[in-house]
């Protein structure tokens, strides 16, 4: 479906009155209606930025918050260092990777590895999505605790394909991807973002583009998150796989990670 299609399903809304010329600012920047009938809404509260689906059976709203709830969670209770996802990236003893998380979402691996003490890259396309990620930024950095952390995260809006092969500077040690794939997921949680999130994001089919440049810029490893028996992503094969009871981490090697000061 096109973007026009999209946008012409979804408007902006103000939820309280002092917050509403800063909902028409962000009804500008993401060309969105501030009026009129419309399936989903971009809504603006106390809170922060939400996305939410209109309609009597609706769920409930999506929000990023890197400040309570299921990420505080994880952050205080998830396992620090022994994550699968740690260990994927390469997070060990005197190593803390340079990652470029190039499919960002709604930023909550991105956070757990920021939390870990790694340098942190987000690349998000879908604009709506950027909008609600740069929004959770924004709040994280007036909480003394999180902001710490949120510090380590630098948010990119656009195409990460075209990003990466265009990357000026120094390049990412490892880059992480977790693309779209029709999740089979049965937690609520799951089931809200993507009943939300599907019109508007799709699945990644350009995944294998994605991939070979992800593979191009990336000095160390590219690591792909999906699901435990997805078919693996067209194109070069992983050099090996960390496999939990929902996903599964395919792994490229090109350089092995050193430790600070340890000799190549």
């Amino acid at each position: 479906m096109s973007d026009e299609r999209l946008i012409a399903r979804i408007r902006m809304q103000a939820l309280v009155p002092h917050l509403a010329e800063a909902a028409a600012g962000w009804a500008r920047r993401l060309g969105l209606p501030l009026e009129g009938d419309s399936e989903f809404a971009l809504q603006l509260g106390e809170d922060g930025l939400q996305l939410v689906e209109l309609g009597p059976h609706a769920p409930g709203p999506v929000r990023v918050d890197f400040v309570e709830g299921a990420v505080a969670h994880r952050r205080l209770f998830g396992g620090g260092t022994g994550q699968m996802i740690a260990k994927a990236v390469g997070v060990q003893a005197g190593v803390r990777p340079r990652v470029l998380d190039a499919t960002a979402g709604l930023g909550r691996d991105a956070f757990v590895l920021a939390s870990l003490g790694c340098e942190m890259t987000l690349i998000e396309r879908q604009p709506l999505v950027a909008a609600l990620l740069e929004d959770g930024l924004a709040r994280a950095a007036l909480n003394r605790e999180v902001a710490a952390i949120t510090a380590h995260m630098q948010l990119l809006t656009g195409n990460a394909i075209e990003l990466m092969r265009a990357w000026q500077g120094e390049p990412p040690q490892v880059i992480y991807l977790d693309p779209m794939f029709p999740h089979r997921d049965k937690s609520a949680l799951v089931k809200k973002e993507m009943r939300l999130f599907r019109p508007f994001v799709g699945d990644d089919l350009d995944a294998p583009a994605l991939l070979e440049a992800a593979l191009q810029l990336a000095t160390h490893r590219v690591v792909v998150k999906r699901p435990r028996k997805a078919p693996l992503i067209e194109g070069a094969k992983p050099g090996y796989a960390l496999e939990g009871k929902s996903s599964r981490y395919d792994i490229y090697p090109k350089k092995k990670l050193q430790a600070a000061g340890e000799q190549v």
